[in-house]
C-alpha cells in the first residue's frame, strides 16, 4: 500500500494520476484538511504537520509515502528524508513531487552526482505559481539552476488561492483571482513570455482551465500530477518491493476534517466520487507514540 499525503484535497490531482499509471495498486489517502492550507503557514510548523502525517501513513502500513503537496516538499522533504525516516523507518521511503517537474523543465536527472549545470539546447523562461512558502523557500530556483544554465525562472505566489478551492469557492471567484496573479507575473517578466509553466501547488490543477485561459497562448502549461505519475511508475519498477504485486487496486481515503464536508467538496472539484473517512484521535496517538 503506498501512501499519499496534501494538507488537503490539492493532493487528489496526484491521486487519480497515480490511479492512471498504476490501476492495480493500493492506495491510502491522507489529507490534513484540519490544517490546510498549508502555504502561509510558519515552516516549522509546517514540518511538523507533514511528519505527523507520514507518520500515520506509516502506522496504517504504507511504506512508501508520496507528499503530494508542494510546499511540504519544498520545506519539508530532505529533513524528513535525510534526518527523520533513517531512525523511525529505515526500510520506509518518503517522495516529492517537485522533482518530476524539475526533471522535465530541465530534462536532466535528479540525481545529479556531483555533475555540474549544463546548457539546455535552447534557453527557455519557466514561470511558477505557488504558495508563499513555497515560493519563499526558493527550491524551484535552486534546484533548476543546478541543472540547467539556460532555464530562467519567474515565480509568482498565489496567495489565499489553495484555501479559496480548499473552501470550495466559486469559479468566478477563483478565475478572478488567478487572472490577477497572471498578470502580476507577466508584468514582473516585462514583456517577456513564458515558454513553460508549472503549477506547483496541488492544489491549483484542480482548476488548470482559469490559468490556461489567463496565459499567452504560446505557454504550455506542464501537468505536474501526470509527470509524478509518470515518475512513480518509472521509480516502482527500479524497487517493486514497494509495488502490489497483484491487488485490486483499492484507493482508502482518510482526512483530519469533517469527512461529509471534505467528500463533498473533493467529489464537486474532481467531477469524482470521493468518500473520506475521519483519521480517528486512536490513529493519531498511535502516530505521535
Amino acid at each position: 500500500m503506498i501512501g499519499v499525503f496534501d494538507s488537503g484535497h490539492g493532493g487528489l490531482t496526484v491521486l487519480m494520476a497515480l490511479q492512471r499509471r498504476l490501476p492495480g495498486q493500493r492506495f491510502l489517502y491522507l489529507g490534513d484538511h484540519a490544517s490546510a492550507p498549508y502555504g502561509e503557514r510558519h515552516p516549522r510548523e509546517i514540518y511538523d504537520l507533514t511528519q505527523a502525517g507520514v507518520e500515520s501513513l506509516f502506522v496504517r502500513g504504507c511504506r512508501l509515502v508520496v507528499l503530494a503537496c508542494n510546499t511540504a516538499s519544498a520545506l519539508s522533504l530532505r529533513a524528513l528524508q535525510q534526518q527523520w525516516l533513517p531512525g523511525r523507518a529505515p526500510e520506509c521511503r518518503i517522495l516529492g513531487v517537485f522533482a518530476p517537474a524539475v526533471e522535465a523543465i530541465t530534462h536532466r536527472p535528479w540525481q545529479l552526482d556531483g555533475r555540474p549545470a549544463e546548457e539546455c539546447p535552447t534557453a527557455r523562461k519557466v514561470a511558477v505559481f505557488a504558495t508563499r512558502r513555497t515560493v519563499e523557500s526558493g527550491a524551484f530556483p535552486r534546484e533548476i539552476a543546478a541543472r540547467s544554465l539556460a532555464v530562467s525562472v519567474f515565480q509568482q505566489a498565489c496567495p489565499g488561492l489553495a484555501g479559496r478551492i480548499e473552501a470550495g469557492a466559486s469559479r468566478r471567484e477563483l478565475y478572478d483571482m488567478i487572472r490577477d496573479d497572471v498578470s502580476r507575473l507577466l508584468h514582473n517578466m516585462d514583456g517577456q513570455v513564458p515558454d513553460l509553466a508549472v503549477l506547483a501547488c496541488t492544489h491549483y490543477p484542480l482548476v488548470s482551465e482559469a490559468f490556461e485561459a489567463a496565459l499567452p497562448a504560446a505557454t504550455q502549461l506542464l501537468s505536474q500530477p501526470d509527470l509524478v505519475g509518470k515518475s512513480l511508475q518509472a521509480y516502482l519498477q527500479r524497487h517493486p518491493e514497494f509495488r502490489e504485486s497483484c491487488g485490486p487496486g483499492v484507493t482508502s481515503c482518510l482526512t483530519t476534517g469533517d469527512p461529509l464536508a471534505v467528500s463533498e467538496r473533493a467529489s464537486s472539484f474532481t467531477g469524482q466520487d470521493w468518500t473520506f473517512e475521519a483519521l480517528t484521535n486512536q490513529d493519531r496517538a498511535k502516530a505521535t507514540a
